[in-house]
């Protein structure tokens, strides 16, 4: 086997390549993916240009770690970047932020209550508001909402 594999070493890496692959399907997470891209590449440039078995393995190494980075830096480069609320997580308050909703209280002496989903904000505003008012949340001041109207 030893002798078949130092005979035909391309053999070798395109199987090589071919199990990494078929193992990446099992769900490795895309961890198995450039390992086997480049056993692929190795197998391929073997078999035009035959060299040592040290330079194979080296060329592997190289083309893994290469190919590994290539595709982080290009996947980081083609996520959008966009204010998302991840920064936000268990902060639902500021998730809020932006928000439109109608007064189910009227805003006297600076203070009422809106309706956002299931829940009941009080909230804070400068001007008296009649109920049915459409409001914006501009801020959060504690679990109170600061709105304008719109």
């Amino acid at each position: 086997m030893i002798d078949y594999i130092a005979q035909n070493p391309h053999g070798f890496w395109l199987s090589l390549g071919g199990v990494l692959l078929a193992a990446e399907l099992l769900g490795a997470g895309g961890y198995l993916l450039w390992c086997g891209i480049s056993a692929l590449l190795v197998g391929l440039l073997t078999w035009v240009l035959p060299f040592g078995w040290e330079w194979q393995a080296t060329l592997f190494a190289i083309l893994t770690v290469a190919t590994a980075l290539l595709w982080w830096r290009w996947l980081r480069r083609s996520q959008p970047v966009s204010r998302n609320n991840d920064d936000l997580l268990n902060q639902r308050s500021r998730q809020l932020i932006g928000a439109r909703a109608t007064l189910e209280a009227p805003i006297v002496n600076g203070n009422g209550r809106i309706r956002i989903g299931d829940s009941s904000w009080r909230v804070t505003c400068s001007q008296e508001l009649p109920i049915g008012a459409v409001v914006e949340v501009i801020d959060v001041e504690g679990i109170t909402l600061v709105v304008k109207s719109i």
